[in-house]
């Protein structure tokens, strides 16, 4: 199959899940009995272990790297990242790419590829040890799977971005708030780092089911919600309902469906035009780039202002 059509035929996929609300995880394990599950379309390939070489400008908390294709890849051994216990090699690379960069993540044993629904993922347990590698918890087959955030994994091993100092606050504006989804803290602080540099206020929940319901009793009580937000936005991977169904849904409510939606993801960008057409969206912005983010929630706030 040519590279087109194999690009073509994963924005089918991605379209078919998107429309059942639907996930599609890579399954694999770490040493233990405890199986971990990441979205197969942040994943470009899974190689046995090769060989790492160092490099002098990585982080301590990275291996080393290896040469992917004539690309030099940064490597995290995945249990050390997130405090596992480690009681054998890691003899797998899971090649991954979200946030518009590559990186790989080294694991014991990859198991395999399920479809589950994404209602039947709920957020991780409160335990009060703070799992902050985890994005949510599911079953497959009576099998407790644990889905890791490797965005906040990442985010944890790189230096803190620098602050962007053209970042300056908008102003003269009426509405300025602004509906946050996003089911990883990481997300949802950098979003609200760029919210309060454009002096906005922001309201913050962690997956489109919750948004949803937000959003209808804010209608049920007379509340307008254009009125409240200026705009919402949306991660698209999240437990209960992703951020494509929540999109559709918001369309499909006529107290909802004049709210102005901008998906902001992790995943690679070439899929999301097709997407955001699909779904209804209004935008979308890939993650992380503080200044594209800013300039899309700028563009938006001031066009919102004029129209009233």
């Amino acid at each position: 199959m040519s590279s087109r059509n194999q690009l073509l035929d994963r924005i089918d996929q991605r379209i078919r899940l998107a429309g059942h609300n639907r996930l599609a995880l890579l399954l694999f394990r770490l040493g233990g009995r405890q199986i971990f599950g990441v979205n197969v379309f942040k994943v470009q390939e899974v190689l046995l272990r090769p060989q790492l070489f160092t490099m002098p400008q990585l982080p301590s908390s990275f291996l080393g790297a290896a040469d992917i294709r004539g690309r030099s890849v940064p490597v995290l051994d995945l249990a050390r990242a997130i405090g596992q216990p480690v009681d054998e090699q890691p003899n797998y690379l899971v090649v991954t790419e979200f946030n518009r960069t590559v990186q790989g993540f080294l694991v014991s044993m990859v198991d395999r590829i399920v479809n589950i629904a994404v209602e039947d993922v709920i957020p991780p347990p409160d335990l009060g040890n703070d799992p902050h590698y985890l994005t949510g918890v599911t079953r497959y087959h009576d099998e407790l799977i644990q889905l890791v955030d490797v965005e906040s994994v990442l985010a944890e091993a790189l230096p803190p971005p620098a602050a962007i100092a053209s970042i300056t606050p908008i102003m003269n504006v009426g509405n300025r708030e602004v509906l946050v989804v996003d089911d990883s803290r990481v997300a949802r602080n950098q979003i609200r780092f760029v919210l309060d540099q454009l002096g906005l206020t922001c309201t913050q929940l962690s997956d489109g089911r919750q948004a949803l319901d937000h959003l209808k009793q804010l209608a049920a009580t007379g509340v307008k919600p254009t009125d409240r937000y200026a705009m919402v936005i949306s991660d698209i991977e999240m437990p209960s309902m992703d951020g494509y169904t929540l999109t559709s849904e918001i369309r499909r409510d006529p107290a909802l469906k004049d709210l102005y939606v901008l998906l902001h993801t992790s995943l690679s960008g070439v899929f999301n035009h097709a997407m955001v057409e699909r779904v209804g969206a209004d935008d979308f912005v890939p993650k992380y780039s503080q200044h594209e983010l800013a300039e899309r929630i700028k563009q938006r706030v001031t066009a919102a202002s004029q129209k009233t």
